[in-house]
């Protein structure tokens, strides 16, 4: 059966690096079709909604799941989020790769966003709350973690400005 010359995705990954590595990672996730579904920005701040305040809690909860991770700087925008994840003291019995992380991540959100769509009437979404990827970039040093923590912080105060952001 020959398939049809479809587009080949890029990936962003570094070919031969190990992603469970100890080491800071910094990631963006975005919501499927862009749709603003975790809140507003009010007066330069971030005003999370349920959803919000969801995905929020199964972030953190990641430290609980993964012993050598930790959640660090993050902030929920509208459409999508930003996190740096810490991997850190990993043994060869308790390795987890960064995809592992977001895998559960991604699953743990879109399940109960569903759940609470069908309940509570939630903004339903596309098929899937996130898009089928995500950005990831290794923080190299303190220069680079202090300019991606200040980015981070900062925001909302750009959501305007931001290339994520959606107008509506």
């Amino acid at each position: 059966m020959n398939k049809p010359n479809l587009p080949q995705r890029k990936t962003i990954r570094l070919q031969h690096y190990d992603y469970s590595e100890n080491g800071l990672y910094f990631i963006t996730i975005c919501v499927q079709d862009r749709l603003c579904l975790f809140g507003n920005i009010l007066n330069e701040k971030m005003a999370l909604n349920l959803a919000g305040k969801m995905v929020e809690a199964y972030y953190l909860e990641l430290e609980q799941y993964f012993p050598t991770v930790k959640c660090l700087d993050y902030v929920i925008m509208p459409n999508h989020i930003h996190f740096i994840l810490q991997f850190e003291n990993a043994t060869h019995l308790t390795r987890y790769s960064l995809f592992d992380v977001i895998q559960r991540f991604k699953s743990r959100t879109n399940v109960e966003y569903i759940k609470n769509v069908k309940q509570k009437n939630w903004q339903p979404f596309n098929k899937k709350l996130w898009q089928r990827s995500y950005y990831e970039h290794i923080v190299r040093d303190e220069k680079d973690y202090l300019m991606i923590a200040e980015y981070i912080e900062n925001n909302p105060l750009n959501w305007a400005l931001d290339k994520l952001y959606v107008a509506g």
